[in-house]
């Protein structure tokens, strides 16, 4: 899916914990700042998204970064298969690095939450899904970010601190695009935006302060993880969504 000009929004097929829909995974690129991807599928996905590369004319080999909006496994599930495969740095918020890099266990991933779910799978799945649970995935972050940066690729990338999702996810501003890659701040459904999902989301006020501080933004276009591409009356939408009482 086209988002903007050389950026491309990868359509994922996600099936875990009996849920089913499709991510997205982000790639933008050019001839100077080479491949950046942004967050990266759930474990063992990493053949999607060198197929994906591979049909926009890129290599794996060519991605030189990964930008990660937060720890959650289906962001971060082949981040480091990716990296050790072509040599990217991570980047991601400091408040989510020490689950990232394993040092924490993931917020979202205590088994006792999940095992009705999980006795509910078919026998393969149940033994899938208890693998990654006993054993989550993790990468070494070797850029560490706080929020406010620009990152000077692709016609400059502003880190937007907007955590509630998790303590330390962060929204990506394209600025030549008007773009914003929302990861799990929000979502799309019938093509428009709706708020972050309250199941998901431990912090439901911080999500819906996080909205606001994205209002001084001229965004014209939200790209979400779950959901793909919002284009139409974004900036009256996010008004809307920033006055919800959490």
């Amino acid at each position: 899916m086209r988002i903007a000009e050389k950026a491309e929004a990868l359509e994922i097929p996600m099936t875990f914990l009996g849920g089913s829909g499709n991510i997205h995974p982000v790639v933008l690129w050019d001839g100077s700042d080479g491949v950046t991807l942004v967050d990266a599928g759930l474990p063992g996905q990493v053949p999607q998204i060198e197929a994906g590369l591979e049909g926009l004319g890129l290599k794996l080999r060519d991605v030189r970064r990964i930008l990660l909006t937060h720890q959650d496994i289906d962001h971060i599930g082949s981040a480091d298969a990716l990296s050790r495969a072509s040599g990217a740095e991570v980047s991601a918020h400091a408040a989510d690095v020490p689950y990232i890099e394993g040092d924490r266990p993931l917020l979202k991933m205590d088994r006792s939450r999940y095992e009705s779910r999980i006795q509910a799978l078919p026998e393969a799945q149940k033994q899938a899904v208890r693998a990654i649970l006993e054993s989550p995935p993790k990468v070494k972050v070797r850029h560490v970010l706080n929020g406010g940066e620009e990152l000077p690729f692709h016609g400059g990338i502003v880190v937007i601190a907007t955590p509630g999702h998790t303590p330390g996810h962060v929204s990506y501003y394209l600025k030549a695009a008007k773009l914003l890659l929302a990861g799990d701040a929000m979502r799309v459904e019938d093509g428009s935006l709706i708020g972050p999902s309250p199941m998901a989301t431990p912090d439901m006020r911080s999500a819906v302060a996080s909205l606001r501080s994205l209002l001084s933004f001229p965004i014209e276009s939200v790209l979400c993880y779950h959901g793909g591409l919002a284009n139409r009356d974004v900036a009256a939408r996010l008004r809307e969504l920033a006055t919800i009482s959490a």
